[in-house]
């Protein structure tokens, strides 16, 4: 059966409350639609730990930088409805843009440090439409648990800091990344690359993964470096934004695995802004 559409959110704070008053715990899987297997198998965790579960579909306007991205980014809502019913999930909660922002809205949520690196740099203002969109989702879903995939790790530690910080009551979980079989971790970016760009995007991650490789016997970082950019270049991508090694807890920036680490990255292909990270040690 496919689960019910909310559009509106005091129809999804009253089956909260419901279940909340039931005993029964809630936890919420926050999508911007397109859904893949990497969001079904958030769903799938979320199914395991919790009585109810809620996944949201709702593409943010304020975490775009650019009109246009905003504008192409994919909504498939009829279709990823359709993929969550094997799931059984107890709502789809699809709002509208003046549900989340009524005119007047004028609140932003920040999280400082964690988003001054990165995405954060290279992205201005997204990681508070990040935080002010959590802020409002985990409130109105009053979700015991919130499940968000390590594809996006710097979102991960963001929104792990909202909640902690915040006492919002919800306890983020992560969860594997998950990819294809020629290893391009899955996103819905992925739906609009050409096919001919998408037989050249799991080099991205086949470059990442041989120079965490160098980093674990010892190799200096900047050849390293060098060494997998020329590799992603030869591949086709006209820009690398970042390729760091970063603390996996602070995100502090490294130049050797002495610790808990992850290497992350940003390039573009074809239009299409791809981003991977791997844990390194």
């Amino acid at each position: 059966m496919t689960p019910p559409i909310i559009r509106k959110r005091s129809a999804l704070r009253d089956l909260a409350t419901r279940w909340k008053r039931s005993g029964e715990t809630v936890g919420v899987v926050p999508t911007m639609g397109a859904l893949h297997q990497g969001h079904l198998s958030l769903v799938r965790a979320a199914k395991k730990e919790c009585d109810r579960v809620i996944v949201t579909v709702f593409v943010n306007p304020k975490q775009f930088n650019s009109p246009e991205d905003y504008e192409n980014y994919p909504r498939t809502e009829e279709e990823d409805a359709r993929k969550l019913t094997p799931f059984e999930v107890d709502a789809v909660y699809a709002p509208d843009g003046a549900e989340i922002y009524p005119d007047g809205f004028a609140t932003t949520v920040s999280v400082s440090g964690l988003t001054d690196a990165l995405c954060g740099v290279h992205r201005p203002g997204h990681f508070d439409g990040v935080a002010t969109v959590v802020t409002k989702l985990f409130t109105q879903s009053m979700a015991d648990r919130a499940y968000f995939g390590e594809k996006d790790y710097q979102q991960l530690q963001v929104v792990t800091r909202l909640s902690a910080d915040l006492d919002l009551g919800t306890a983020v979980v992560p969860c594997p990344t998950i990819r294809e079989e020629d290893g391009l971790a899955m996103s819905s970016r992925n739906l609009l690359l050409s096919d001919r760009a998408r037989t050249w995007a799991p080099e991205l991650n086949r470059a990442m993964e041989e120079m965490a490789d160098g980093l674990l016997r010892g190799g200096d970082f900047e050849t390293l470096k060098t060494e997998a950019i020329s590799r992603i270049d030869r591949a086709g991508f006209t820009e690398v934004e970042y390729l760091e090694l970063r603390s996996a807890d602070t995100l502090e920036l490294l130049q050797t695995a002495d610790r808990p680490a992850r290497l992350l990255a940003a390039a573009w292909l074809a239009g299409v802004r791809l981003i991977d990270n791997i844990a390194v040690g």
